[in-house]
């Protein structure tokens, strides 16, 4: 990625690295047959796995291996055989006090991601593993060393997760939230999972560090938890670049840890100190044997992808001639299909995309393609106006049928050409103070004027006047 960002701190580069995991929407849990399902009562969605009780023994569950599998070649990883490891660790919402994931074998690595405009992202892996209970702090606040109790719901505990390490390639807060967004649009185009941050089923660690601006080497980084929108992903980021910034210059250095993100107070605070890998004593899961997916299986999960959100965004941008960046929109509403059918039969392609972007946000309803390109022409053709068009654009989502016939039975027709040149030269006349502003003022006047006199002649004809012919008239009168 460019190493062009806006400075959070003005002379300090932010360097930020995620780690997003997602729940994959399997419908049993990673190592037994539990149910994989949101909500219902504490403690009810287990079984004795997924409690850790002795004696139980985890069997990996085949869909969550090829959704993994689906994930790795979205993100353009190298698929290779892997193996699961424990992890040991003490939380009270990990019944086996272990936590079965991947370490030093996982199942993809070295990918990457395309943001909207282009610019790539990598991917250093993405691993499967389970997910830990859940505990509530009770009073205090909601943190643990404040409650007066504690409860543990283990219905989320062995849900299986994908887990996502991106690159410390991102250097601004907006490069953060494009890569989560785009990522979550490629999880769930793909089915691998529902993507609900509100839900928990997609999460956010953020690492941030920061360094002057032309140093090479990073800085100290530290982990930001709690992170479950992209608003608070944002806030996070500066207030933690900030903070590192203020340590640094002030003389003191920043110490590598795992902070909390607080989203009243705006601010993180220190949870403990940065684990490193040691601290978990990885070693190999004894009770599952490695994962060593075949070439026919990759390649019929290869096969069975479909379109991801940058071929879409490349298929519209050159369909339309625009670059992927005005393509994003489109694409992220899942109007691009209606938006490529539309042009192949004819429709102007701006006049498309700025419809799409501006008259189509709450959906196409019973809009079809061929009905939108031929309300396109009538628009460029100039049988309609930009308004006129909007207003039959919304009749043909709510009822569907031909533009033309919607247009009559509106009344709407075009205002000849005379008659609206008689118009904008009356009003010409009623203003002659507006007129000459407009067409001896620099361009910004030029511009507000020319705003008014449109708006005088809209109003004069009840919205019937298309714009650009009036600006056309208003030209042809300034040029004498």
């Amino acid at each position: 990625m460019s190493e062009q960002a806006p400075e959070i701190v003005p002379g300090w580069e932010t360097v930020i690295g995620l780690e997003v995991h997602a729940e994959l929407a399997t419908a049993t849990k990673l190592f037994s047959g539990a149910p994989n399902r949101f909500g219902g009562e504490p403690n009810t969605n287990v079984d004795p796995v997924s409690l850790g009780l002795p004696g139980s023994l985890p069997v990996l569950n085949e869909q969550a291996v090829e959704l993994a599998i689906r994930v790795g070649l979205a993100l353009h990883c190298r698929v290779q055989p892997s193996v699961f490891a424990r992890k040991n660790y003490f939380y009270p919402d990990m019944p086996k006090d272990f936590q079965i994931s991947q370490y030093d074998l996982p199942i993809n690595e070295e990918g990457w991601l395309e943001l909207p405009d282009g610019r790539r992202v990598g991917i250093e892996r993405a691993h499967l593993e389970e997910d830990t209970g859940k505990s509530t702090h009770v009073g205090g606040g909601g943190r643990i060393h404040e409650a007066g109790h504690s409860l543990v719901d283990y219905n989320r505990a062995g849900v299986p997760l994908i887990e996502i390490v991106g690159a410390p390639d991102l250097r601004s807060a907006e490069d953060a939230r494009a890569y989560v967004s785009e990522l979550r649009s490629i999880l769930v185009s793909i089915g691998a999972s529902d993507g609900k941050m509100e839900e928990g089923s997609m999460r956010v660690d953020c690492n941030v560090s920061v360094r002057p601006v032309g140093q090479a080497e990073f800085g100290t980084r530290c982990e930001i938890k709690n992170i479950n929108s992209l608003r608070s992903l944002g806030r996070a980021i500066a207030y933690e670049a900030r903070r590192q910034v203020d340590l640094v210059t002030s003389g003191e250095r920043v110490e590598q840890q795992t902070r909390h993100w607080n989203e009243d107070e705006g601010r993180t605070h220190k949870l403990r100190s940065k684990e490193e890998a040691y601290d978990y004593r990885y070693f190999p899961e004894p009770d599952l044997v490695p994962v060593e997916p075949s070439d026919e299986w990759i390649g019929a999960v290869r096969d069975a992808l479909p379109m991801l959100p940058r071929e879409r965004r490349h298929r519209l941008a050159e369909v339309a001639g625009v670059d992927t960046s005005a393509a994003a929109l489109t694409v992220e509403r899942g109007m691009d299909d209606l938006a490529v059918d539309a042009i192949a039969a004819g429709a102007d392609a701006a006049r498309v995309l700025v419809h799409v972007e501006n008259n189509l946000a709450d959906g196409v309803g019973a809009l079809d393609a061929a009905a939108f390109a031929a309300l396109m022409a009538m628009e460029v053709g100039g049988d309609l106006t930009a308004t006129q068009a909007k207003t039959v654009l919304a009749a043909l989502v709510a009822d569907g049928g031909d533009p033309a016939a919607v247009a009559a039975s509106l009344g709407f027709e075009a205002m000849d050409s005379g008659e609206l040149e008689a118009i904008v030269d009356g009003i010409i006349a009623e203003n002659p103070d507006d007129w000459a502003a407009f067409t001896s003022g620099d361009e910004k006047e030029r511009k507000k004027k020319s705003g008014f006199f449109v708006g005088q002649v809209m109003k004069a004809t009840g919205g019937q006047a298309d714009g650009r012919a009036v600006n056309e008239v208003l030209a042809r009168r300034a040029a004498g």
